[in-house]
């Protein structure tokens, strides 16, 4: 298989809500997209493995993607270690995909800042030569780091490097998390016995709100931000979009 856009994150359902439109606006456009989830979300609160599976497979199907996978890596242990860089590796040379959707490098969920790490990390073995592996040597020739819960905002004196308009996809997006119902959705009761904070409860309203936020800046209904670690490339000045004055 070669994939145009691959994205990774550590539990089903963050690829939905960081970087979902964009991978709905790609395959709108003909590109042939994926999803890698690193664990099965089994540490989470509400939910178990087997309704995680089915709501994440649900979730695919309205994403469009053409392949979705799970490594089964220990949810809340996630690390770089050896093995699991391997996984990466193993994955993206079976992929082989263009360009890799990875977590932003800071979050307050360990599992997504140690997933970005894990992610970059398994990218760059997956081209070793020598590496022990099965598969031909591969690197992506991209690797965007999704910035919609990282503190890259204007109000943070720090900008996303630029910002995909998903008004198009929104409505769909919004679907897709909803295949999420045990954790977006679960009743009352559920969240009554809960006595530790949850940010589920409000989350999907934030990245909403987030959304529409970015779409602001661009001149959009609605947006979601990206940040690279290399400087961007223009061709051409006179057809730049987002009016200034």
């Amino acid at each position: 298989m070669n994939l145009d856009l691959l994205a990774i994150a550590a539990h089903p359902d963050d690829v939905e809500l960081t970087c979902g439109g964009t991978l709905l606006k790609m395959a709108d456009a003909g590109y042939a997209t994926g999803i890698l989830d690193l664990t099965r979300g089994e540490m989470g609160t509400r939910g178990d493995v087997e309704t995680r599976r089915r709501e994440a497979a649900a979730a695919a199907r309205v994403l469009r993607v053409k392949y979705r996978g799970n490594l089964g890596l220990r949810d809340a242990h996630l690390a770089a270690d050896e093995d699991s860089k391997m996984s990466v590796a193993r994955a993206i040379r079976r992929l082989r995909p263009h360009t890799v959707i990875i977590p932003y490098w800071e979050a307050r969920h360990p599992d997504h800042y140690m997933a970005s790490k894990l992610a970059y990390e398994g990218c760059f073995w997956a081209g070793l030569k020598r590496l022990p592996l099965e598969g031909e040597p591969f690197r992506p020739f991209k690797i965007l780091y999704t910035a919609a819960y990282a503190p890259v905002t204007a109000f943070a004196g720090a900008f996303p490097a630029f910002i995909v308009d998903i008004t198009k996809q929104f409505e769909r997006r919004a679907k897709a998390i909803a295949c999420y119902g045990s954790q977006f959705r679960p009743k009352a009761s559920v969240r009554r016995a809960s006595k530790v904070f949850i940010a589920l409860d409000r989350l999907t309203d934030e990245m909403d709100a987030l959304s529409r936020y970015y779409g602001e800046m661009i001149g959009v209904r609605y947006g979601e931000p990206f940040q690279v670690k290399e400087m961007m490339q223009v061709d051409d000045v006179v057809k730049l979009p987002v009016r200034s004055i």
